[in-house]
C-alpha cells in the first residue's frame, strides 16, 4: 500500500451545490514537517491553496486555483540550504466512479488511449469525498526540482573527465610545424 500524503483535506462532495465557493487550505506546523519527510527535503516552511469548488456537469466537481510553497533543500553538489519558493495553478475535475459522464476511451485490446494535446480526463472518486489536501500537495510535488543545485555549484572534476576533455580538443595547427622543426633542423 503506497505512503498517504501526510496533508488530508477530505471534501463531501454533497456541499457542491449550483454555486460555486471559495476555500482556503493551509498546512499545519505539524503537516509540514510530514511533508519534508514525504518529499525528501530539508523542511517545508509554508504550504498553502486558494481554491475554487464549483459543481461539474451533474454529478462532478471542479477545482481551480493557485498553490503555494516555500522549502528548504539540500544542494546536491554543496549540500549546503538552497530555499525555493513554488506556485502552481490547479484546475482538476472530479467524477464519481459509476457516472454516467465518466468514459474511459480503450482501443480493440482494452488499454486506455490517451491524448497528450487534449484536456486531461476527470479523475475518478469513490464514496462521498475528494482530497483536496492531497490534490494541493501533488501539485508542489510534481515541481520540487529533484536536483537543486546552488548557483555557481560545479562537481569537481575527476582525471578521467580531464583526460576526455585534453582528448576532444582539436590539435593545433602548429602542432605538426613543432615536429617538423625538430626534426630537420639536426641532420648535419
Amino acid at each position: 500500500m503506497p505512503d498517504l500524503i501526510p496533508f488530508a483535506r477530505p471534501f463531501p462532495v454533497s456541499r457542491v451545490s449550483s454555486v460555486s465557493f471559495d476555500m482556503h487550505l493551509e498546512a499545519n506546523e505539524d503537516e509540514r514537517r510530514a511533508l519534508a519527510g514525504f518529499w525528501e527535503v530539508e523542511s517545508v516552511e509554508s504550504l498553502a491553496g486558494d481554491l475554487t469548488i464549483s459543481p461539474w456537469r451533474r454529478d462532478g466537481v471542479r477545482v481551480r486555483g493557485e498553490v503555494a510553497a516555500h522549502l528548504t533543500q539540500a544542494c546536491v553538489v554543496t549540500l549546503e540550504p538552497i530555499e525555493s519558493d513554488i506556485v502552481e495553478a490547479i484546475d482538476a475535475t472530479f467524477l464519481p466512479e459509476n457516472s454516467k459522464h465518466f468514459r474511459r476511451q480503450t482501443n480493440e485490446e482494452g488499454e486506455l488511449v490517451i491524448d497528450p494535446d487534449g484536456p486531461d480526463e476527470p479523475e475518478p472518486f469513490t464514496g462521498g469525498e475528494i482530497d483536496l489536501g492531497a490534490l494541493v500537495a501533488e501539485a508542489i510535488a510534481l515541481s520540487i526540482d529533484p536536483y537543486p543545485r546552488k548557483e555557481g555549484a560545479a562537481l569537481p572534476e575527476t582525471p578521467a573527465e580531464a583526460e576526455e576533455e585534453e582528448e576532444e580538443r582539436p590539435a593545433s595547427p602548429f602542432a605538426a610545424l613543432k615536429d617538423w622543426k625538430g626534426g630537420s633542423g639536426n641532420e648535419s
